[in-house]
Parts: C-alpha cells; sequence; structure tokens
C-alpha cells in the first residue's frame, strides 16, 4: 500500500467514528450512494434482497448496522431485533444465518449483559437450525470475542463462531487455538485503523498471512469461510485445494454485498458455496466508511451518484 492510499484510508477510517458526519450522512439516507452496500434500512428490504440472492444459488450472512450502543437499552433493542430477524429467517425460508457485533449488545457498557444479549440470540437461533457468527471489530474487542464464542461452545451450542483478521500479527496464534476448539471462522483481512505495533502494514505481508491462515484452516479439515473479493486468493484457494483433494463441503467464499456481484454469481455457478454478507438498518454509516476506505474507486462510484442524483 503507497503512501497516498495509507493516508486516503487513515482519513477515511477516521470519520468512522466521526459522531457530527455520521449524522450529517445519515440525515440523507441512502441517497449518498450507501445503498449499493447496505441492503436497505429495514428488516423487510434486507429480506427481499436475501431472497434475491437466494434465487442466484448464493446463501447470505444478515447483519442488523449498529455497533458501538451507548446504552444498555439500545443493546435490548439489538437483542429483540436479532431475536425477530431469526424467526423472519426461518419463517422466510431463506438459505441465510446472522452475523452481529458484540459492541452492538453492550460489550463497552456491560461485559455481562452484552454475553447474556449474545446468547440469548445464539439460543433463538439454534431452535431454528441456524448459525451465529460474532463478527470481529477493531483489536480492543479481539480477546473479549473470542472469549465470549469460546463460553458459548463450552456451554454446549454449536452454532456460533467467530472472525480473525489476517492484518494482526497475533492472528496466527488465534487460528491455532481456535482450530484446536474445532471452532467455525471467518478468514478476513481487516477493515480497521489498527496500529503498525499490532498489524501488518503492506498489503503484500496482509495477503501472504491471509494465505498462512487460509491453509492452516484447510489442512485441518474444520469448516472455514473464507471472505475475500481478490480472485487472486481465491484462484489460489481454488487450485490448492484441487490439488489436496480438500471437498467444496469444508469451505466457503464470503463476500459483501454489492461488491464483485458478477464475481459472486460466477462462483456460485461453478458449485462453490458463496455466501453475501448483507447489512442493514439505519445505523449504516460507520459500515458504509469502512468500504469506502477499502478501495478509491468506491469513493469515485459515491462522487458519481451523487452527481447523477443532483
Amino acid at each position: 500500500m503507497d503512501i497516498g492510499t495509507r493516508l486516503f484510508r487513515t482519513a477515511l477510517l477516521g470519520l468512522a467514528g466521526n459522531r457530527a458526519a455520521r449524522a450529517l450522512s445519515e440525515r440523507y439516507g441512502m441517497k449518498l450512494g450507501a445503498s449499493r452496500f447496505v441492503a436497505g434500512e429495514t428488516m423487510e428490504e434486507a429480506i427481499a434482497q436475501a431472497k434475491r440472492l437466494n434465487a442466484e444459488g448464493i446463501a447470505v450472512t444478515l447483519d442488523f448496522l449498529g455497533e458501538s450502543v451507548s446504552s444498555l437499552e439500545e443493546a435490548q433493542v439489538s437483542e429483540r431485533s436479532y431475536k425477530e430477524l431469526i424467526r423472519m429467517i426461518s419463517h422466510e425460508g431463506i438459505n441465510g444465518n446472522v452475523s452481529l457485533k458484540p459492541t452492538q449488545f453492550g460489550l463497552a457498557l456491560d461485559r455481562k449483559a452484552c454475553e447474556e444479549g449474545i446468547r440469548a440470540v445464539v439460543n433463538e437461533a439454534a431452535g431454528h437450525g441456524l448459525f451465529v457468527r460474532l463478527d470481529m471489530e477493531d483489536s480492543p474487542w479481539t480477546d473479549a470475542t473470542i472469549q465470549i464464542v469460546q463460553m458459548l461452545q463450552d456451554e454446549g451450542f454449536s452454532n456460533v463462531g467467530t472472525v480473525i483478521q489476517a492484518y494482526l500479527y497475533r492472528s496466527g496464534r488465534d487460528v491455532q487455538a481456535m482450530t484446536a476448539n474445532k471452532m467455525n471462522l471467518r478468514l478476513v483481512k481487516g477493515a480497521y485503523k489498527e496500529s503498525r505495533r499490532i498489524a501488518f502494514e503492506s498489503k503484500q505481508e496482509v495477503d501472504d498471512n491471509m494465505r498462512r491462515l487460509i491453509k492452516a484452516r484447510l489442512d485441518s479439515g474444520i469448516y472455514t469461510a473464507i471472505a475475500t473479493h481478490d480472485q487472486r486468493i481465491i484462484r489460489w484457494v481454488q487450485s490448492y485445494t484441487r490439488m489436496r483433494a480438500i471437498p467444496r463441503s469444508k469451505f466457503e467464499f464470503q463476500m459483501l454485498y454489492g461488491i464483485r456481484n458478477p464475481l459472486q454469481r460466477s462462483l456460485a455457478r461453478e458449485g462453490y458455496k458463496v455466501r453475501s454478507y448483507v447489512p442493514f438498518g439505519r445505523s449504516w454509516y460507520p459500515y458504509f466508511v469502512r468500504r469506502l476506505a477499502e478501495r478509491p474507486a468506491n469513493v469515485m462510484f459515491v462522487v458519481k451518484s451523487v452527481v447523477w442524483r443532483n
């Protein structure tokens, strides 16, 4: 990653937590181009998009946006919303599961209350035969997120897993430990602003570590979600799994809603399991900014969208 791109990404990620920028953006709703990356503001809109993706042979994981709540009352709203979402997925026959963020359940406010809320959602999902993914947020929450998932597994819940980010130095050790515990993982490169003290800076280093983590998981035989839009890594996975005779039932490719749609459809037609990460809700701003920070081309898409509307 060159200096200019790094500065661009850092500046945008700095806006993700800016309350004034967030309020200004959300006032204009989806008009800023967020609709490319966010499936809608309501559960009904997200379910409609999930059905469309299912019709194309693509599974989904639905994410009700709303990280870093400021009160336990907001956390309780998240719990109720996820339970309703799980019931709707089951009722509508959606091929999908759910993803949630621990800070959305009050992790920064009350650890015990957060655990109780997440446990209630995982229990609801278990009753409907659905899986729950605890998304990995920025590094202050890594240990707690892993501990919560491990706690739930120890309690007998087999329908829960989490995410490991390849740009963190610690991720090799985390994958080794969680693989030993047979934990279902999603592997990603990582999209938060992190210090060079704890994270790789260059794209090549992150890509190399991503391959190491994928290889370790594929060799283990434990089910793994490989979340990337990088065609070089996807081709490498295809080649490696053919060479090692690893069945496609042991892994899936995951991509974000609205990104590389033709590639998602192409992989699905080839017989690979593909899952689209489908976020929705009114608190879309931080997620939207991280998508813009990933690629300058995403910013140009938004600029063109705004100009076209005006």
